[in-house]
């Protein structure tokens, strides 16, 4: 039983570095990153459960101490502070939905993950072929992504049997930005930067075989190809993040391989070692040079940058251009407003922070008024696209500064005894008097350090990414086991000979009653994250027959979705505004129709008081979420369409709203909307005058307030903000025309 044990623990991480990056589906909520967490949550639970089982075997706690308890223990301990005096705990504990990544229970995973691994008897041999794994996935990775860089994404031809990429949206096109089973072409960069340094090391690895063992060139071939498809996938993405975390982490690499070599004839190994990196490096800027790459100040370098010098500018208006290849503000700018917004929220909470994973609750409270100006004035940020200041933001000094310690006391480890080996090495090397025995043994202990310089690049990459970016599934997996990885592979963690199979005793009575109950304990967790699960797909398919129209279709996906979890209030708040739309339905029909039958009446008021009991339920326990109050807001005003005392309670929603986001635009218009719908014109016409300054180009606003101006007998100003959509946003805007027209009649 031992055995069946240590071979299912074995066999899951094998799993989780395979299938993790390849988990997608279209049937839930969120394609790729939530199924990546499901797998994640399921796989280590599985892991968990065997481990308790060695335990209970073996009648001994097999919890290995690493070099990173202190700052782990720590880092555990600001997140669980957090997560008590979140602004959302259920939000800190499940973390943001349709992510999941980052909350509580996802950092509780990774962390189990990383003593799982060590606690269960890990060897040189399971780690590299956990690397041998990771770059299989990574080669399906790329090649599944790379057909849609061309116009034939596999995925399309999997949900909709169509080989083309009909299946994203206009801003969402792998032909510009590349993103495989990853999700995102950033996502899609961080993971490739990972693999690129390990796959550099099989080469080099392989090398080595080749010169020890006279091997054919094939061995290397592989590898070397597999870096250069990792890398054209990686330019693919236009990610600069990611790009740049690959550049910074092989100059890493670089000078420690370099520096591991020292002089040219200290060893006759590494003298032949250095043709595959000289290689690698030059293979780098020829694939740069013809595929070119997003970052501007290099652009100029390569085949597309000298194209474009000899061709004439297309645009010749002397407006600056601020859109990318997908259109929309330089996403550069964007970060920076972000930033700033955290950067303020993080001052209103300082040591704790808002909560884990509530930076879409505390951003909104301090968003800069220049966001507005951007071509993402409205989208909804559940992250600071910053790592560090989303742990500044959400867990404060103590969340933020325990995680840069687990960080630094990694890497000043590792450097301190990769150090102290490579000394050793140097030592021996420089005896020309070598015997074969003490050759291979030090063949061996230099491959170990490679490998170990390569997992620190991507431990860097890694860092790097996620300052301009966040973790997400896969990342977070990388980053907590990288270090288990780098500690077994330098002989830091001691092998405890009590843990060596061996044909054990005849398991007893109260042995059997704690694996049982280990065992059933584990797989009542399962079934709930299978029911879990289930919830999300019957949701997603309620949500998306919203989105459609259908919402007497979705009601009784939206219900079940509510039956099989009770406590998601993502689930309720989209419930509870399918009731309104099918009551106010129901209600018109019956405004149409006096002879409509009573029983639809009754189903109309039922529906209508179960969206806002519904309502109620979700706003008293989330208080904080902005989302929430809009959906109110909406509902309240569908209501009123039909019977206009709900219109004071949607007044109230938004007013809620604003007070939440202050700085957002668009719920300052919808104020001023219902101002004027509430018949206070004056009120209405303050909240519009500070969405057009807050926002000049938002045409709708600008309408809205001129239709004010114009009812409160303010005729010249009326007329203004029709001529400013005419002269500023579209000179033949026909609703600006016709109003002005029908005014001077």
């Amino acid at each position: 039983m031992l055995k069946i044990c240590n071979r299912i623990i074995e066999y899951s991480f094998y799993l989780l570095f395979l299938l993790v990056p390849l988990a997608f589906t279209s049937k839930t909520s969120e394609l790729f990153e939530l199924n990546k967490m499901w797998l994640t949550w399921a796989l280590t639970i599985l892991i968990v459960m065997f481990w308790g089982i060695k335990m209970v075997l073996q009648k001994k706690i097999l919890f290995q101490r690493t070099p990173l308890d202190i700052p782990i223990g720590l880092f555990l301990l600001s997140q669980i502070i957090s997560t008590i005096f979140s602004l959302d705990s259920h939000v800190s504990l499940w973390g943001y939905y349709s992510r999941f990544n980052g909350g509580l229970l996802s950092i509780l995973s990774y962390v189990f993950l990383y003593y799982a691994f060590l606690s269960n008897s890990p060897t040189f041999a399971k780690v590299q072929r956990l690397m041998t794994i990771s770059l299989i996935s990574g080669l399906i990775v790329a090649l599944w992504g790379l057909p849609s860089h061309f116009g034939y994404d596999p995925t399309c031809f999997l949900f909709r049997h169509t080989l083309d990429v009909s299946c994203w949206t206009a801003y969402f096109m792998p032909t510009i930005r590349m993103f495989s089973t990853l999700g995102q072409p950033d996502w899609l960069a961080a993971y490739l930067a990972i693999l690129i340094p390990i796959a550099i090391v099989k080469a080099i690895s392989n090398k080595q075989k080749e010169i020890s063992r006279n091997k054919s060139l094939l061995l290397i071939a592989y590898p070397l190809s597999l870096v250069a498809l990792f890398y054209v996938d990686l330019l693919f993405t236009r990610a600069r993040s990611g790009i740049l975390g690959v550049w910074l982490s092989l100059i890493f690499f670089g000078a420690a391989y370099w520096w591991m070599n020292g002089k040219p004839n200290i060893s006759i190994i590494r003298k032949k070692l250095k043709s595959p990196l000289a290689m690698l490096f030059f293979g780098f800027l020829i694939i740069t040079f013809v595929i070119g790459t997003p970052i501007h100040q290099i652009r100029l370098l390569t085949l597309e940058g000298i194209g474009s010098a000899f061709q004439k500018p297309a645009n010749t208006d002397k407006t600056p251009v601020q859109s990318l290849e997908s259109g929309g503000t330089d996403s550069a700018n964007i970060r920076l407003l972000v930033w700033k917004g955290a950067i303020n929220a993080w001052k209103s909470n300082p040591l704790i922070g808002s909560g884990v994973e509530t930076f879409a609750f505390a951003y909104y409270k301090y968003k800069p008024a220049g966001q507005n100006l951007t071509s993402e004035w409205n989208f909804l940020y559940n992250k600071a696209h910053n790592e560090y200041l989303n742990f500044l933001a959400t867990t404060g000094l103590f969340g933020l500064g325990t995680y840069l310690l687990m960080i630094g006391s990694f890497l000043f480890i590792s450097f301190k005894q990769l150090k102290t080996q490579m000394s050793k090495v140097k030592t021996v090397t420089q005896n020309s008097n070598v015997k074969k025995e003490k050759f291979l043994a030090l063949n061996y202990n230099f491959e170990l350090c490679i490998l170990s310089f390569a997992l620190i690049a991507s431990y860097i990459s890694i860092l790097i990414t996620n300052f301009f970016g966040f973790s997400v599934v896969i990342t977070n997996i990388y980053l907590f086991l990288i270090p288990a990885f780098v500690f077994v592979l330098n002989g830091m963690i001691p092998k405890d000979e009590s843990r060596i199979e061996s044909k054990t005793a005849k398991v007893s009575l109260y042995q059997w009653f704690f694996i049982v109950s280990i065992a059933l304990a584990s797989l009542f967790v399962l079934f709930n994250l299978l029911r879990l699960f289930r919830a999300d797909i019957v949701y997603a398919l309620g949500y998306n027959l919203d989105r459609a129209g259908e919402y007497q279709k979705a009601y009784p996906n939206l219900h079940k979705a509510v039956e099989l979890r009770g406590d998601e209030p993502v689930f309720k708040d989209e419930l509870s505004i399918n009731d309104a739309i099918i009551s106010a339905s129901l209600m018109a029909q019956k405004n149409q129709n006096p002879n409509i039958q009573k029983q639809t009446v009754a189903v109309a008021a039922k529906l209508a008081q179960e969206a806002i009991s519904v309502s109620n339920e979700v706003i008293s326990k989330h208080p904080n979420n902005v989302v929430f109050w809009k959906t109110r807001t909406r509902l309240f005003f569908t209501l009123a369409q039909v019977d206009s005392k709900y219109l004071p309670r949607a007044l109230d929603a938004i007013q809620k709203a604003e007070l939440i986001a202050p700085q957002d635009a668009n719920i300052l218009y919808n104020l001023g909307i219902l101002y004027g719908q509430n018949n206070n014109i004056q009120k209405g016409i303050e909240a519009l005058e500070k969405t057009v300054a807050l926002k000049p180009d938002y045409r709708d606003a600008h309408f809205a307030l001129g239709l004010y101006y114009h009812a409160d007998s303010q005729d010249a100003k009326a007329v203004g903000q029709m001529q400013y959509i005419l002269l500023h946003i579209n000179p033949q805007d026909a609703g600006a025309l016709e109003s002005i027209a029908d005014w001077n009649k």
